[in-house]
């Protein structure tokens, strides 16, 4: 077997990667290698592409990671830069550093896609490896999969963990199934939310896969960069980048269009598979109360009933979430450090963070605000 770094995931055959990556959307090689030819990662990103891949002697594609040299640590959703500082204290260069994510998007999913758990070890090995050789200090792999876990620990690697807010089908056949589930404060006030939508003459729409047309893409792109705007900061994705994504992945795309009369004034992108819904990106041109939590929840809960999906992945942080009928998820990372000492001091730190996170967690769950839970 022989590990490979490449420089492109275009040096991948899509199909070869595809039949490891699964189903979703995220680790499709069409979402990937659009990053990369709109030069969203790539460049002076600061987000280079080094996808690993495990090939055996007959050239056959037994394992794969999408792998980036990060410079920096924005648009990764998993924070270390308390780590980068210390190191940098102590006189230990921290960057570059290897990342095994999704750029931008705090999806959970496969990290070490492999035909068997044997190949998943060969490239996780090898990726430690090469990162070590290669003079980057650290190893990061986020929001994994049990077997990519299962591998890192193996190695030696660091468990982190993190709280997502997701909701889950409990069979519900419309949106009332789901209210009636909630406790009567809570259902109370999502009604309430949606009324302020609907009095202010706001309705909302959903427009799917290939019926997504070009000036739409563009409304929303417009809508996404005020996002940023109001927090000061550059998107990192661009107008080329969805373009090409609604072209190249059409089934995975789900827009949510909010218009007041004929005009529009804010919409959501959310992506899916035939398993669940992700709520990715959203913005406004005119500000409505409660306009945010229809859009980008409860819109993406009654899709979800709507077309029998499983869950809706509402994404990273955000208590409020909560209140509008999600659940607390662990996500969990996998972390290594080139340098013993600061290995051994986030391991250390780790361990009490952990222990955190899991009482945080149990916390959230008291607070649920459903009557019953899924099967009763």
């Amino acid at each position: 077997m022989q590990i490979e770094i490449l420089p492109a995931i275009a040096r991948i055959l899509p199909e070869e990667w595809n039949a490891l990556a699964g189903a979703q959307p995220f680790l499709q090689h069409a979402f990937l290698d659009g990053l990369e030819r709109t030069a969203c990662v790539g460049g002076d990103s600061g987000w280079q592409p080094m996808h690993a891949t495990l090939r055996g002697d007959n050239g056959q594609l037994l394992a794969a990671m999408p792998l980036y040299a990060k410079s920096h640590s924005y648009g990764e959703f998993v924070f270390d830069w308390a780590w980068a500082e210390a190191s940098e204290r102590a006189g230990i260069r921290y960057y570059p550093k290897a990342l095994a994510a999704i750029p931008f998007s705090p999806v959970p999913g496969l990290r070490t896609l492999a035909r068997e758990d044997a190949h998943r070890r060969a490239l996780l090995a090898g990726v430690i490896e090469v990162s070590r050789s290669n003079g980057l200090g650290s190893l990061h792999i986020l929001f994994a999969d049990e077997a990519t876990l299962a591998a890192g620990d193996a190695l030696g690697m660091h468990r982190r963990h993190a709280v997502q807010f997701h909701w889950h089908s409990a069979g519900e056949q419309c949106f009332d199934d789901f209210l009636a589930r909630m406790s009567h404060d809570k259902r109370k006030k999502i009604r309430q939310e949606r009324r302020k939508v609907s009095e202010a003459g706001v309705s909302l729409r959903w427009i799917e896969g290939p019926d997504i047309t070009a000036a739409d893409w563009a409304f929303f792109v417009r809508c996404y960069e005020v996002t940023y705007a109001l927090h000061r900061s550059t998107p990192y994705l661009t107008l080329d980048f969805f373009l090409q994504l609604g072209e190249r992945l059409p089934q995975a795309c789900v827009l949510v269009v909010a218009e007041r009369g004929a005009s529009p004034i804010a919409a959501s992108l959310m992506l899916r598979d035939e398993q669940a819904l992700y709520g990715r990106y959203w913005g406004a041109v005119e500000y409505v109360p409660c306009l945010h939590f229809e859009a980008c929840y409860h819109q993406g809960i009654e899709y979800a009933i709507a077309r029998g999906l499983k869950r809706f992945e509402g994404g990273a942080q955000g208590e409020h979430k909560l209140a509008r009928g999600m659940d607390p998820v662990q996500t969990t990372s996998l972390h290594w450090l080139a340098d013993p000492g600061l290995d051994d001091a986030v391991g250390r730190h780790l361990q009490r963070e952990r222990a955190g996170i899991s009482a945080y967690v149990d916390e959230l769950s008291e607070h649920s605000a459903f009557r019953t839970r899924p099967g009763g």
